[in-house]
């Protein structure tokens, strides 16, 4: 005799090995409650049909699990309406058990027991294989959305220094016209700079003094770039805990437009204030500016909004902080504003 092995795989009748295994050990220990079961109801050869009933049983619940399987494997969601039938079923085979077990007709009308206990094996079978196949394609699309955000953070995080180096050579270009002497030390702050958005932020978050020290070099280097018209005020915390992370990168872009937009002030000083602080289990981070008054304050919203800069750091802050972070940008008559709360993230 010929045995065909595809029997015992896949998605065939009883699937892989270990669920026939476990449906042998299943009606081992079914047996002696069905064997119970018979000898209420008063079928005669109690052993021999007890033996038959678990048999029979297990073998529906693969029928059930066979018949759905098909079906069973596209849905991510269990739908309604099967869940409220075979839960009918289920109800109703299980009610009709109890009643022939309290209300024994003899073996002479066994069907109306054996009928309802593989009706109750086949809707448990179809059941247990529905939200096995839910389950795993729930976790197959989870694993699947998972490797698409990692991949697009990595490919956001990629784009932060060419969007960095691009924006600060234009500056450099327009000083090497006009007030050239600055380049020297400019230049050794940008090596730093660029060495750490290159070789240091290869991981998802980097602990938060990192960052503090990156964001301090920034600021340095715009010091010496604008120079004496700038009126710098800063509120930065100096005991951090090192154990607390942040996203790479994240806040730079915020400083960066506040640096750019200020310059564009009809006034002769520049004003900028600077906060980066914890308090309890969240990152609080503000920046404000002047702008120029010749802007109108949508005018200068709508631009940045629509800017390369903060749609990366929008994405980002979805992906690594989702229901987890507050972005507030608006304007008034004087200042661009910006204010960010971060959930911690701890090390």
């Amino acid at each position: 005799m010929i045995v065909n092995i595809k029997l015992l795989s896949g998605n065939s009748f009883f699937g892989n090995n270990l669920y026939l295994i476990l449906a042998i050990i299943a009606g081992v220990l079914l047996f002696a409650p069905i064997e119970s079961y018979v000898v209420s109801i008063g079928i005669q050869e109690d052993e021999a049909v007890a033996t038959a009933v678990s048999v029979f049983f297990m073998l529906s619940i693969f029928a059930g699990r066979y018949i759905v399987q098909v079906w069973a494997n596209n849905l991510s969601a269990a739908p309604k309406s099967f869940l409220i039938n075979i839960g009918v079923v289920l109800c109703i085979s299980g009610a009709w058990l109890f009643f022939h077990a309290n209300f024994s007709f003899g073996h002479r009308v066994g069907i109306l027991f054996f009928v309802p206990l593989i009706i109750l094996g086949i809707a448990s079978g179809a059941l247990v294989k529905v939200m096995h196949a839910v389950t795993q394609n729930q976790l197959r699309n989870a694993k699947s959305e998972a490797a698409r955000n990692k991949s697009e953070l990595h490919l956001l995080q990629s784009q932060l220094s060419p969007h960095f180096l691009f924006n600060t050579l234009n500056n450099m270009y327009g000083l090497s016209i006009t007030d050239h002497q600055k380049l020297p030390p400019l230049l050794l702050k940008l090596a730093d700079l660029l060495r750490y958005s290159v070789y240091d932020v290869s991981e998802i978050y980097v602990p938060l003094v990192k960052e503090m020290a990156y964001i301090k070099n920034y600021i340095e280097f715009e010091r010496i770039r604008i120079g004496d018209k700038l009126v710098l005020t800063t509120d930065l915390e100096e005991m951090i805990d090192a154990e607390i992370k942040i996203a790479p990168m994240l806040l730079i872009v915020f400083l960066e437009n506040a640096f750019k937009h200020s310059k564009n002030t009809t006034s002769e000083e520049i004003f900028i204030h600077i906060s980066l602080k914890t308090w309890e289990s969240y990152i609080l981070f503000s920046v404000k500016n002047t702008y120029g008054a010749e802007d109108s304050s949508s005018k200068l919203f709508d631009n940045v909004s629509s800017g390369f800069g903060l749609q990366n750091v929008k994405k980002r802050l979805e992906l690594l902080y989702p229901n987890s972070h507050d972005l507030q940008i608006g304007t008034d008559e004087v200042f661009y504003k910006v204010a960010l709360q971060l959930k911690i993230k701890n090390g």
